[in-house]
């Protein structure tokens, strides 16, 4: 039973895919976030902007983890950004449990050139504490590689100091 959890939102598959590569990585227990909404398509794609913009996310839908969010020494949280914001579901997610994450890194994905590193300041609001590491990932880009191997070593080095 791992003492890392990797927990996430993706629409596309990108930010998945993501969080699969580090969860393997790190050997992490791995659970995805979903809410009841219909996120599909095109009018999905608006509806996600909108939410993120409107900050009023839906509550998240039930999910099952190995042991309680409090025992794990690390959660990484993983979210595609969302017009500038993290995505709604994530932030339904860290206004329920956030309180309750020892410590917590992001990983955030993102479709343009743009770091979103503000991002993590948004995340950081529903957190008792900072959170200890964090990249922002292109999926596709040159750079992609370089950063989850530079988040894998931050991510590592932050675990060995505990």
């Amino acid at each position: 039973m791992s003492d890392i959890l990797c927990m996430y939102y993706s629409r596309t598959g990108n930010t998945r895919k993501a969080m699969e590569e580090l969860a393997a990585e790190l050997g992490a227990e791995i659970v995805p976030l979903t809410d009841t909404v219909d996120r599909g398509g095109w009018k999905g794609l608006i509806r996600c902007g909108m939410d993120a913009m409107r900050q009023t996310p839906e509550p998240v839908s039930r999910f099952e983890t190995e042991r309680p969010l409090e025992d794990y020494r690390l959660v990484i949280v993983g979210t595609p950004v969302w017009a500038g914001r993290c995505c709604s579901v994530v932030r339904s997610f860290l206004k329920e449990y956030g309180g309750r994450l020892n410590a917590v890194s992001f990983v955030v994905l993102r479709s343009s050139e743009g770091k979103f590193e503000e991002v993590y300041e948004q995340m950081d609001e529903y957190l008792p504490r900072s959170h200890k590491t964090a990249v922002s990932l292109r999926s596709g880009s040159v750079g992609y590689r370089f950063w989850q191997e530079e988040f894998l070593r931050q991510t590592r080095a932050f675990l060995e100091e505990q």
